[in-house]
């Protein structure tokens, strides 16, 4: 069995909200994760918000959490926060059978994933 952490390791100018067992499948969901990666906190919630994806919703919440963390938690300032990492996971899957033809089934699978988002304060005005 693996070793469970708490979740990712944090430096003092940094903080994490997490999504846990999200309807989708890890590679739908890294696709908007990717959109994010390295924006400041503002251009990356825009992007989400004029994303036509529908897990971006999902997304958005996650990094509006760390946004929320970082500012009543850790004390950082928003205007200089941006993504540092998010990190897409897998999570369990449910197996379903789909009828076929002749009598036969076919299985179907329908995926879960867990997202973090970690926003990190920048030294000077943004990045």
């Amino acid at each position: 069995m693996g070793k469970r952490t708490a979740g990712p390791r944090l430096e003092e100018n940094e903080a994490a909200a997490s999504l846990r067992g999200v309807r989708t499948s890890p590679r739908k969901l890294n696709l908007v994760a990717r959109t994010i990666r390295g924006k400041t906190a503002s251009s990356a919630l825009a992007e989400l918000t004029f994303s036509h994806r529908r897990i971006a919703r999902e997304v958005k919440k996650v990094l509006q959490a760390a946004i929320a963390n970082a500012e009543n938690n850790h004390q950082l300032d928003v205007d200089r926060l941006f993504v540092k990492e998010a990190t897409v996971g897998r999570a369990f899957v449910l197996k379903r059978f789909h009828t076929r033809g002749r009598g036969r089934a076919a299985r179907v699978e329908k995926m879960f994933a867990h997202l973090t988002v970690v926003v990190r304060e920048s030294a000077e005005g943004g990045e």
